[in-house]
């Protein structure tokens, strides 16, 4: 996907991380009582899976099903065929958790504005 190649999504990792810990959403290794279960979803790949989510106006049930069906959606996010998908309701949580730290239309905003810029410059490059 040319979104890829015009997006740094490693740029998004701080503020992502903040909002996620202002919110209360990740444990930390001293929250956690043991190490058994599953590691939290990178922020980076529910990011994309929420960007891909708002471009195409799917549900989260709907993202979840279209992340498991479509290669270009799996390859977009950074998983592989083999790899789990983050389900619905984990999409939702994420969601919720970056609304309710107050980073989500900032953060979309700045995906916005990088998208278009980079778009930009490759269309100076190429005249």
């Amino acid at each position: 996907m040319a979104i890829l190649a015009a997006v740094p999504f490693e740029l998004f990792r701080v503020k992502l991380k903040a909002a996620l810990v202002k919110s209360g959403l990740p444990k930390t290794a001293d929250d956690r009582k043991n190490a058994a279960g599953r590691k939290p979803w990178d922020e980076v790949l529910i990011f994309k899976a929420l960007v891909l989510q708002a471009l195409y106006n799917l549900s989260d049930d709907a993202m979840e099903y279209q992340l498991r069906d479509r290669l270009s959606f799996i390859r977009f996010v950074g998983l592989g065929l083999e790899d789990a998908v983050p389900n619905a309701k984990t999409l939702w949580l994420y969601r919720k958790a970056l609304v309710k730290a107050g980073a989500i239309e900032g953060l979309f905003h700045q995906f916005d504005s990088t998208r278009h810029c980079c778009e930009w410059q490759r269309a100076q490059n190429m005249l």
